[in-house]
């Protein structure tokens, strides 16, 4: 039987959070449901917020640039707020990606803003048999060592 569990936090530009997952055993199974992104201050400041979830720590390589062939990443958010003009907001998630694992969250913004983004999330978990446990951790691994 899955259920859902949210999470939900604040960034500063240019840093990451990690939402520990991690397991003794790695029994549990996570996928991204929901993931939305939003300014401290909506309407207020001219922000591009490019948020994104990886499946390894991403300190020291924090940007706004997205690249889909970068194996480690399973959720994008965009969001561009020019004040009371407009906005615009776009989500991408890889929901065939299912991990035991911590995740870390990054935000970056593409205009040079210092407005803190705010995240949520939300996860499907689910029970992983013996053999579904074995082979995400060797994916695991096998995504460690070839980096």
């Amino acid at each position: 039987m899955s259920r859902k569990i949210s999470f939900k936090g604040q960034l500063n530009m240019g840093t990451q959070d990690t939402i520990n997952l991690r397991t003794i055993k790695g029994k549990v199974g996570y996928k991204i449901t929901k993931f939305q992104i939003i300014s401290q201050q909506p309407g207020q400041s001219n922000v591009e917020f490019v948020a994104k979830i990886f499946k390894k720590d991403q300190t020291g390589s924090i940007s706004p640039v997205v690249e889909f062939t970068d194996s480690n990443l399973l959720a994008v958010a965009y969001t561009q707020d020019e004040g009371n003009a407009s906005r615009s907001y776009e989500t991408i998630i890889f929901d065939n990606e299912m991990f035991n694992q911590d995740i870390y969250i990054t935000a970056d913004d593409a205009a040079s803003a210092t407005t803190r983004c705010n995240y949520y999330i939300e996860l499907e978990t689910r029970e992983l048999s013996e053999i579904e446990t074995t082979q995400l951790t060797l994916k695991n691994l096998r995504t460690v060592s070839s980096q």
